[in-house]
């Protein structure tokens, strides 16, 4: 009985998290996860946290948590990467989202892949990016937006 209210206030959750509002899906992914000890429940519930209570350590651990229990799971991986980027941590949020893609194919993470966009190549292709003349002459090339 318990289970099925906790994957009730599960669905609810995920309903609101799609709406945007992650106030209430916060309170229906604590619920649930107090109901029941599932790796689903607090992937999600530590996503919330951390984008409503700025507990990102929390977050973190609640998520690798849920990746211990099922790594397999695209989710869990989709979760960490937002948590790593309400954080403001682009590049963790990139690894976690590749490795989620590694297991399956989830359109979720897919979309957060190209929200995040991809680097254009370096002005001079022969330099490394993170030579000061390819830096610089990118930074001059967007200003003037011929880039």
């Amino acid at each position: 009985m318990a289970g099925s209210d906790a994957e009730k206030l599960f669905s609810r959750g995920i309903d609101a998290l799609d709406q945007g509002n992650t106030v209430s899906a916060l309170a229906c992914f604590e619920k649930a996860s107090q109901m029941e000890d599932n790796p689903r429940y607090r992937s999600y519930l530590a996503y919330c946290v951390a984008k409503e209570r700025g507990q990102y350590k929390l977050s973190v651990s609640l998520c690798e948590e849920a990746i211990a229990r099922e790594p397999a799971h695209a989710g869990h991986y989709l979760n960490l990467g937002r948590v790593y980027l309400v954080s403001g941590k682009k590049a963790e949020a990139l690894k976690a989202f590749r490795e989620g893609i590694s297991h399956e194919a989830d359109p979720r993470i897919i979309a957060e892949l190209d929200r995040m966009g991809s680097r254009k190549a370096p002005p001079i292709s022969f330099l490394k990016r993170d030579n000061p003349l390819n830096k610089y002459l990118g930074i001059v090339l967007r200003k003037i937006r011929l880039r």
